[in-house]
């Protein structure tokens, strides 16, 4: 299996709709997780339009139990939500942004822009660790953050990543 057979426009969100509120205090571990809790809720909409999940709120609530574990928040505005569970009958990827940036206890206590949430079946472990490591691999030695980051359409952000898997 190839990126090009998970990543599609239509999995794709150009911007999350979850915002900060300028109210909040964003420093307390409760209020990143309101945020999480919200992103995750639209990653799981996402993930649902690829006729791959069995059940979405149970999707939900394995990212969200996946997160509590450890921050999937890798540094440099970047997440990487991942999780093998059996809500998906196949591994399956989901591309948002969050231009101004959400806090969520990353490594590096930076805002995540970008989110390249990637789950999978229990039985998948091969495909699962061989795409997190090409995702891991990209951001590391490509411009693929700052590439999705100018794009202004869904294609274009899959041209980008795609072209960063070559």
């Amino acid at each position: 299996m190839r990126f090009s057979q998970l990543l599609k426009p239509e999995y794709v969100l150009l911007e999350l709709e979850t915002n900060l509120d300028p109210e909040i205090d964003y420093s307390l571990d409760k209020n990143v997780l309101l945020l999480k809790e919200s992103v995750f809720l639209e990653l799981s909409h996402v993930f649902d339009k690829t006729g791959k999940v069995t059940n979405r709120n149970k999707l939900y609530v394995d990212l969200l139990n996946r997160e509590k574990k450890a921050s999937t928040g890798i540094g440099k505005g970047v997440a990487i939500p991942h999780v093998r569970t059996i809500q998906i009958r196949e591994i399956s990827m989901v591309i948002a942004r969050s231009i101004p940036g959400i806090p969520f206890d990353a490594i590096d206590h930076e805002p995540v822009h970008l989110f390249i949430a990637l789950v999978c079946p229990p039985y998948a472990d091969q495909f699962y660790l061989k795409f997190f490591k090409k995702i891991a691999q990209m951001l590391e030695t490509t411009t693929l953050f700052e590439d999705i980051m100018t794009c202004e359409t869904e294609d274009e952000v899959v041209r980008s990543f795609l072209k960063a898997a070559e």
